[in-house]
């Protein structure tokens, strides 16, 4: 029996039972039999796409080690940012919980898998086969060997999980507002105003110049109320204005 102790910081005391406070906690463990120490971590309920660093002593160590009789590690988690490797931006995939912020991603410009009946070994697979960044709901899905990048998001409500992930990964300066369907996350197109004559109800043909059609699903978006309201919400998140945000 190896006894160790672990230093978790900032948000990743969000997964310890209970919820911990402050700059950081301070956890005993006897680790019984040759457990890395990714094992001992999401024993302890946290997930590895959300550690950053592991030090002893200072010295970063792999998640592949075996720990050491007495050893004090730190555990960090990333600064806001610092998730996604880049230098692009993030494709992600959503769980069936975040449909709503689904769709807040993708009128953000964001490539945004999603389907509610999708299980876990499906949002996995994609997670995992085209390195897309995983938002879920369930803690235990992030712990899945597949998942490499992925976020445990902490509010229930959409509009404030989209200002939580919007500052988790920094994506304004990704944001390409009203470039992709809501629907069924394709790129839209810039269509002449003829062509959507039939496809429109006939008092926003006349009043609007302007029409965009996404060649999947063929919804047609044009600058509504509804998007006069959306642009509110956007700029206000983009600017970072956050009435709460997860610990770094």
């Amino acid at each position: 029996m190896t006894h160790i102790t672990l230093r978790i910081y900032g948000s990743l005391q969000d997964f310890l039972k209970p919820a911990r406070s402050g700059a950081f906690t301070e956890v005993a463990l006897q680790v019984r039999g040759p457990q890395n120490l990714k094992h001992v971590l999401e024993a302890l309920g946290i997930p590895h796409p959300e550690v950053a660093r592991i030090l002893h002593g200072g010295k970063p160590v792999p998640w592949t080690a075996l720990p050491q009789a007495g050893a004090t590690y730190a555990v960090h988690p990333y600064r806001p940012g610092e998730a996604w490797p880049g230098p692009g931006p993030p494709r992600f995939v959503l769980d069936g919980h975040l449909g709503r912020l689904a769709a807040y991603l993708r009128l953000l410009g964001f490539d945004t898998r999603y389907d509610p009946q999708w299980d876990d070994g499906t949002l996995a697979r994609y997670a995992g086969e085209e390195a897309r960044f995983l938002l879920t709901r369930d803690q235990g899905l992030l712990k899945r060997g597949r998942v490499r990048f992925g976020y445990w998001v902490r509010h229930l409500r959409p509009q404030e999980q989209l200002q939580e992930v919007v500052h988790y990964l920094q994506l304004g300066r990704w944001a390409k507002p009203f470039t992709r369907c809501a629907r069924c996350n394709t790129p839209l197109q810039d269509v002449p105003k003829a062509q959507v004559r039939d496809m429109v109800p006939a008092y926003v043909f006349r009043h609007h110049t302007r029409f965009r059609r996404c060649p999947g699903c063929g919804r047609v978006y044009w600058e509504g109320t509804h998007v006069t309201r959306l642009r509110a919400l956007f700029r206000r998140v983009l600017q970072g204005e956050r009435a709460d945000s997860p610990r770094a």
